[in-house]
């Protein structure tokens, strides 16, 4: 049975997505961020016929994802993701959206393919100076905002300065940034931190400042600043080189996360 989640179901959903903290990063980051009432998020869960809970399915904006440990009520979610009146994404673990994937009426399905990466230590880090790099504030959101939606990579990004500002506000992302004649060149963000991870996101150099080492240190300070506060880092990646700076830095390779538009 498929319904949807109050606050009332926190505990049980909480006792399922915690037993793969890592896994459930975005999951648990919105939960403990938004909870269960919000326009902009919602929850599902399929029970069992013992009335356990066995999967949940988040909707931020028209970001879903599910989750589950055992087999589910995977065309029932499709059913919902299939109700959305905009372009809906699906993503998560590869072994759970493939379960989805057939009962959804989507344009175009071909996937995207990602590897999902975590960092837990300083082991790797290098000892350099870090103190070029900065913290992004409120006020200086516009600037990066400029920044990021010129780098080619990020084109078809949706990139928001509300949306920026809500996560900077609500403590479930941050960004470091490095600048030259009062512009951005170099940044490094997190999204979905939570109490006990944060994934890495929107590294981005700009072309001419390319090769310098810049991402490497702006990396160098938001690996230092989680790990101290006992967060693991996560990540996903499809570019081999970047994969090769991302391990130099020490994170591993655990399992790929999947894409659909």
């Amino acid at each position: 049975m498929i319904r949807k989640l109050t606050t009332a179901d926190d505990h049980a959903v909480k006792a399922l997505i915690m037993q793969k903290p890592a896994e459930n990063l975005f999951i648990i980051g919105d939960v403990e961020a938004f909870g269960y009432e919000q326009s902009f998020q919602e929850l599902w869960g399929d029970f069992d016929q013992a009335g356990q809970l066995r999967a949940v399915l988040l909707r931020y904006e028209e970001n879903y994802i599910p989750f589950s440990l055992t087999e589910f009520d995977a065309q029932g979610f499709a059913e919902i993701i299939n109700q959305s009146k905009a372009k809906p994404t699906l993503s998560g673990l590869k072994e759970i959206t493939e379960q989805v994937i057939p009962y959804l009426a989507i344009e175009d399905s071909k996937p995207r393919q990602l590897y999902y990466a975590k960092c837990t230590n300083l082991d790797a880090i290098p000892q350099v100076n870090t103190d070029c790099v900065q913290p992004l504030t409120i006020a200086d959101i516009d600037k990066w905002v400029d920044f990021l939606t010129d780098v080619p990579e990020f084109a078809d990004s949706a990139i928001s300065a509300e949306a920026k500002k809500r996560d900077l506000e609500q403590g479930v992302g941050r960004v470091y940034y490095i600048e030259a004649d009062q512009k951005v060149i170099s940044t490094v963000s997190t999204a979905a931190e939570n109490s006990k991870s944060a994934m890495v996101v929107a590294v981005a150099t700009a072309q001419a400042y390319k090769g310098q080492g810049l991402a490497t240190l702006c990396l160098t300070r938001l690996i230092k600043d989680l790990i101290a506060e006992g967060k693991e880092l996560c990540l996903f990646y499809d570019n081999p080189v970047a994969g090769k700076l991302y391990k130099k830095l020490g994170f591993k390779d655990i399992g790929y996360w999947m894409l659909y538009r």
